[in-house]
């Protein structure tokens, strides 16, 4: 069977995410496939160290974690989301791919959180947001906790929605109005803060750009 979920407070976010995946939660993936470009490549840069931690801050229905796990077989991985419906529906899609044993899940908001009460762990050779940070409305918070989560010499990654620079201002506009409907709220703030805690704590910073803008990527590298 499995493994429980773990369960953290019930904050204000975690209903707003409930109620707007209550149902969505059921043909997310098959949706978001679409226009969530960029995870798979994020995916195969993690390239944790034999026998390594991975944990994805917002993990969502499970599907990066599922495809991480199959990616470095060696490796423990790690999920946290403020939604419980969307743990319950990870849970269950992890169970049905046989990688209970090896991915462990929690509730928590990814402002909020502190790896050893929730997973008994100080830090991760990896974390990662996909597409999530941009839904946190504490999105600063939550660049930082992830990097306090980030063990010495490890990486966190980050793929999210762009500034679109290569494509028609139209489409961006468009864009950006229909993700407002599901709280998500790209900003151009979010690689200026990464790249300034990254410097704080000694660490390197690189980014890229994607499909003309549509996405963008980063990495940081914390010293050992």
């Amino acid at each position: 069977m499995a493994e429980p979920v773990a369960t953290k407070t019930t904050a204000p976010p975690a209903l707003v995410m409930d109620r707007i995946y209550r149902h969505q939660r059921h043909l997310y993936d098959a949706t978001r496939k679409y226009y969530l470009l960029g995870r798979d490549r994020l995916i195969a840069d993690l390239r944790p160290p034999e026998g390594g931690t991975v944990l994805e801050a917002g993990c969502g229905t499970g599907r990066n974690l599922i495809a991480a796990a199959k990616a470095y077989p060696n490796a423990r991985l790690y999920g946290l989301d403020v939604s419980a419906l969307m743990l319950e529906s990870a849970a269950a899609r992890i169970e049905r791919a046989g990688l209970a044993p090896r991915i462990r899940l929690a509730q928590a908001d990814a402002a909020e959180f502190s790896p050893a009460p929730l997973f008994g762990r100080p830090g991760f050779d990896r974390v990662f947001f996909s597409y999530s940070l941009s839904m946190i409305p504490d999105w600063e918070r939550a660049i930082e906790a992830a990097l306090a989560a980030t063990a010495p010499g490890g990486r966190l990654h980050l793929v999210d929605f762009g500034r679109q620079e290569g494509l028609p201002p139209a489409f961006r506009t468009l864009l950006y109005a229909w993700l407002r409907r599901f709280h998500v709220t790209p900003s151009e703030a979010h690689e200026r803060v990464l790249r300034d805690r990254a410097a704080g704590l000694g660490g390197s910073c690189t980014g890229r750009s994607l499909y003309r803008g549509y996405a963008w990527s980063a990495v940081v590298t914390l010293p050992d």
